[in-house]
């Protein structure tokens, strides 16, 4: 291809996504682009924002083409990231634009580890609502701009026990929170700042908060292991989350 990437990261989206179908690649967009593009409410006041650098997961199995895709689509290679860490994640630069393509394979390893093995499999060019939620919620250092996406996006697909392009799954939440103590806390505390900032945003704020019920009820009705329940009790005297620069491997014991 010769075109370049475009000045806009929605619009950019979009084509890479086109170019991402074509080559038979499933390519899911997460973050706040991620949610603009599956949340209406993403593209008007309040919660309208701007976009920078783009997030994917990937499967492995579209590991090589993706390394094939990127460069075609003018971006350039993080070469020796790739090499060293290209097993579980790639980058990719539009000098241009100072944008960065951030590529998650098969797992999301950022404050804390999310697997999507068997999870990108579906048609579109975003992750599902279920996962956009987490990949948010996970985050330690949270900021204002996180609450808004996660505000659109709660605003937008109601609560249900079932998976697809319209619903949060709150028995899929549900499950891999009472299988890590730590993301159950990570996502306790969010949830919190998450209702705070509600206040200060000209919404439909019952219904978000409505939601927000429903899905924690889910996750404290789900039973929790021995595992579990004794990682509670440690609580936060032992640190719970990860940071960027020290990203645990998802197969290492706890």
């Amino acid at each position: 291809m010769t075109n370049g990437p475009l000045e806009d990261p929605i619009d950019e989206a979009g084509r890479i996504a086109v170019a991402a179908k074509a080559a038979g690649v499933k390519a899911k967009l997460l973050g706040g682009a991620g949610i603009h593009l599956s949340s209406p409410s993403a593209r008007k006041p309040p919660l309208k924002r701007k976009y920078g650098d783009l997030d994917y997961a990937i499967r492995k199995k579209d590991r090589q083409a993706v390394q094939t895709l990127f460069p075609s689509l003018g971006y350039e290679a993080n070469e020796r990231f790739n090499l060293m860490q290209g097993d579980r994640r790639l980058y990719f630069y539009d000098s241009e634009h100072s944008r960065q393509i951030d590529i998650f394979i098969d797992i999301i390893q950022m404050s804390h580890v999310i697997d999507l093995r068997g999870r990108l499999e579906g048609e579109g060019p975003c992750a599902s609502p279920s996962d956009l939620l987490l990949s948010k919620l996970q985050i330690y250092e949270v900021n204002r701009k996180d609450l808004i996406d996660l505000t659109a996006l709660l605003l937008d697909h109601p609560i249900a026990t079932h998976d697809d392009a319209d619903c949060v799954d709150c028995s899929y939440v549900a499950k891999i929170t009472a299988d890590d103590w730590r993301l159950y806390r990570a996502l306790q505390v969010n949830i919190g700042k998450l209702r705070e900032t509600l206040d200060e945003l000209d919404v439909d704020r019952d219904l978000v908060r409505s939601r927000l019920d429903e899905l924690w009820a889910a996750i404290e009705a789900k039973p929790k292991p021995l595992k579990w329940k004794l990682r509670a009790q440690v609580g936060d005297r032992v640190r719970w989350y990860e940071l960027p620069e020290e990203v645990r491997s998802p197969y290492q014991p706890d």
